[in-house]
């Protein structure tokens, strides 16, 4: 079984850490830790959030819970064969969100890209060559982000960061 502890290191310094904050222009609105309230009003941190407990250790701990229920095991990253193609999935997925990162994957190992995970895209996806994936993958994130800005311009000042995520997860 694949460890989750190092893709949340990795994807928490990429979400910015343990901090609340409202971009302009962010499609997320309100974040604390890269939860968004707005997609995600009933997590049960925004009420230690809205009590100012932002030190909190139960609050820390909901937030790893949160990225372990809501993303690691529904992307079925529990189930796949190789460390970094997981962690790589997972981070998409929480940037991106679950379908768009499971599409993707679909996509590069040749299933048919429904967003669902099941059991022909796990073993698909624990079939590939890792090395391969993570190349293909990369490249279907930066063209991802490019067709984005191209659509609308307004996100052209998130596109350094997403490519810099991108570039660092490898």
């Amino acid at each position: 079984m694949l460890d989750f502890n190092p893709a949340f290191e990795q994807m928490i310094v990429s979400e910015g850490g343990y901090t609340l904050h409202e971009v302009p222009g962010d499609r997320g609105g309100q974040t604390y830790a890269g939860i968004s309230r707005k997609f995600h009003p009933d997590w049960e941190g925004w009420k230690l959030i809205d009590e100012e407990n932002l030190s909190s250790d139960t609050l820390k701990r909901l937030v790893k819970e949160f990225y372990k229920e809501t993303y690691w095991v529904k992307i079925g990253a529990n189930k796949m064969r190789h460390q970094i193609v997981a962690q790589i999935i997972f981070d998409f997925s929480v940037n991106a969100g679950k379908r768009t990162a499971i599409k993707l994957a679909q996509r590069i190992v040749g299933t048919t890209p429904d967003g669902l995970v099941g059991p022909k895209t796990i073993n698909k996806i624990n079939g590939i060559n890792p090395g391969l994936f993570i190349r293909d993958y990369t490249i279907a994130k930066v063209e991802r982000y490019a067709y984005i800005c191209n659509k609308d311009q307004t996100q052209c000042k998130f596109l350094l960061g997403w490519l810099n995520r991108t570039l660092r997860i490898k």
